[in-house]
């Protein structure tokens, strides 16, 4: 859920996304003004185009040798206005259901609403780049810091944190989903467990928290260092769009750049690989191990050990262990490009995505959810359609589970195929096409 308000503020208040949310409440005390981050190797991709940042630990003043009279570099910190960041909605749609899931459920009518609220009130702070030059003319790198010494062995790329947005007051985020009978009834006790027809989230987000930030790029050599103010462009989608398929043509590309080695593996391989990316939709934990041993592995020299405690992940380490080097670093590549994909969804669209595996209706799904990204859904937040027969089901249940999946990526079904795009939903869409996508070609579907 935070990670889903701090995308959104940086959508209100950042239209040129200079700014990069924080995705984690739990570390949000690590993108501090002066906080040091390792940028990841790994490029944007379509479905988040803001940069991957690995946080350190270590503040700026921990890695330069001392100054002069001894003073630390706090002062550096300055604040500025106030912005006050609302939101309420709320969505309504209603209708007579008649759902088969069993005796007790069949014929009921039934309506479900979707609200969200948030009152944030945000305060920016940021660095003078002017004290920040004459910093950096006056105080050197601390070449022995054994953070450095392992930056300069690694390559990594370091940057410095100079602007962020934090929350000057405690706030609170909150979801409520409804379900008044029916099929939504029914669905809130099939896939939570609960026989609850109201499913309430919310999150305190506590004072000072960051939401949001911005870097620059340190580079550090022989004790001095240096920053990069200008900026790189950002990542443009018209620039690359294909004569007919549009932003569908830039998805699919980046899709099979990364993951093209999944085609050429054996159905057994696939079946491993299915198997282990079930696995951790389910575990977030699991989900986190995987992505940092896929990621560590181009980093890895010959005779690299993958080691792993869990059964759910031991067979794909022994494929791997036993693949040609070459192989073996394609396989992290796309496997790193699914499991961001996956990060990228909300964990009841994994739950979602599961039981449409379970039901064998992820084909058609991948086709809804491509007619959808024919459409503009960036910049244009208008009305449009889909063809209503990739919104027919053998069973109506399957149909619901289907525009329920959408939905929670910003794009609102009916069943007579009219589509309602959400909040600028581009990324959150291309991020589930991925996911059906690979569920699709790894588990043979036609």
């Amino acid at each position: 859920m935070f990670k889903k308000l701090t995308k959104f503020i940086v959508k209100q208040m950042d239209p040129k996304k200079e700014m990069v949310p924080v995705e984690s409440i739990a570390h949000n005390e690590h993108f501090r003004p002066l906080c040091l981050l390792i940028k990841k190797r790994k490029s944007s991709r379509i479905f988040h185009r803001a940069p991957y940042y690995q946080r350190t630990g270590f503040t700026l003043d921990d890695v330069l040798l001392p100054g002069q009279d001894g003073t630390l570099i706090e002062f550096i910190h300055q604040d500025s206005s106030r912005f006050i960041l609302t939101q309420v909605s709320a969505d309504q749609a209603d209708g007579g259901l008649s759902i088969s899931f069993d005796p007790a459920s069949a014929g009921l009518q039934g309506a479900a609403s979707l609200s969200k609220a948030f009152y944030i009130i945000a305060q920016k702070k940021s660095v003078s780049l002017e004290l920040l030059e004459a910093l950096r003319r006056e105080r050197k790198i601390n070449m022995d810091h054994s953070f450095i010494q392992q930056l300069q062995r690694t390559g990594s790329s370091l940057h410095v944190v100079t602007e962020i947005f934090e929350a000057s007051e405690e706030a609170i985020y909150k979801e409520s989903t409804k379900a008044g009978g029916g099929f939504m009834a029914k669905f809130y006790a099939t896939f939570f467990a609960k026989g609850t027809r109201e499913n309430n989230q919310g999150i305190v987000i506590p004072k000072g928290c960051t939401l949001v930030f911005r870097t620059i790029q340190l580079h550090v050599k022989d004790g001095a260092w240096d920053l990069s103010y200008i900026r790189r462009g950002h990542y443009i989608i018209a620039s690359y769009e294909g004569p007919s398929l549009g932003n569908l043509g830039v998805v699919v590309t980046e899709l099979e750049n990364s993951c093209r080695i999944f085609s050429e593996l054996s159905s057994d391989q696939q079946l491993i690989i299915l198997n282990t990316i079930k696995a951790v939709m389910g575990d977030k934990n699991l989900l986190q191990e995987l992505s940092q041993t896929m990621e560590d592995i181009p980093e890895q020299n010959d005779g690299y050990e993958l080691k792993t405690e869990s059964p759910d992940l031991q067979a794909l380490f022994s494929t791997l262990q036993r693949s040609p080097r070459d192989c073996l670093l394609l396989l992290a590549e796309g496997i790193t490009y699914v499991l961001d994909a996956l990060h990228e969804l909300m964990e009841d669209q994994l739950v979602r995505l599961l039981k449409s595996l379970e039901r064998k209706i992820v084909s058609q799904q991948l086709k809804l959810v491509a007619d959808l990204l024919k459409h503009d859904l960036e910049f244009r937040m208008q009305h449009f359609h889909v063809d209503t027969r990739l919104l027919s089901f053998p069973h109506e249940e399957e149909q619901r589970l289907t525009m329920a999946l959408v939905e929670l990526s910003g794009v609102q079904l009916q069943e007579d195929g009219s589509a309602v795009p959400r909040h600028q939903p581009f990324e959150a869409v291309a991020a589930l096409f991925v996911a059906l996508y690979t569920l699709n070609l790894l588990s043979g579907s036609e």
